[in-house]
């Protein structure tokens, strides 16, 4: 067994600031931690501390081709999709979280993003 991660990808393209892109990685990881709360990926991802790694991507097709990719995978995952009321137009998909995984597999889809 490996350990476990979360990678959450924000919408570089949208141009958000900093309080936007903060509540946008927020909204991901708590949608894509709640759908496994009671699975033991959870569990041992909560017990190391719930890594977390912030990435970012440079257009809308990347990100929905990853999120494309994680789910072929059988990953858990969560696609925000703003309400456009206030930075982005509505239906903007701003964030991306993957995970709780193992952080090797993850690493396999993850590794041509940079760090946001």
């Amino acid at each position: 067994m490996g350990n476990y991660k979360q990678v959450i990808v924000i919408n570089n393209s949208l141009k958000m600031k900093k309080g936007k892109i903060a509540a946008q990685a927020s909204h991901a990881s708590l949608d894509a931690s709640l759908k496994v709360l009671n699975k033991k990926s959870f569990k041992e991802w909560k017990k190391s501390g719930q890594p977390k790694i912030v990435l970012k991507s440079d257009s809308t097709e990347e990100i929905i081709s990853l999120f494309k990719i994680a789910k072929s995978k059988k990953f858990n995952t969560a696609m925000i999709t703003d309400a456009g009321k206030t930075q982005v137009p509505p239906g903007s998909k701003t964030a991306l979280a993957i995970g709780p995984e193992i952080e090797t597999e993850l690493d396999k889809i993850i590794s041509k993003f940079k760090l946001l």
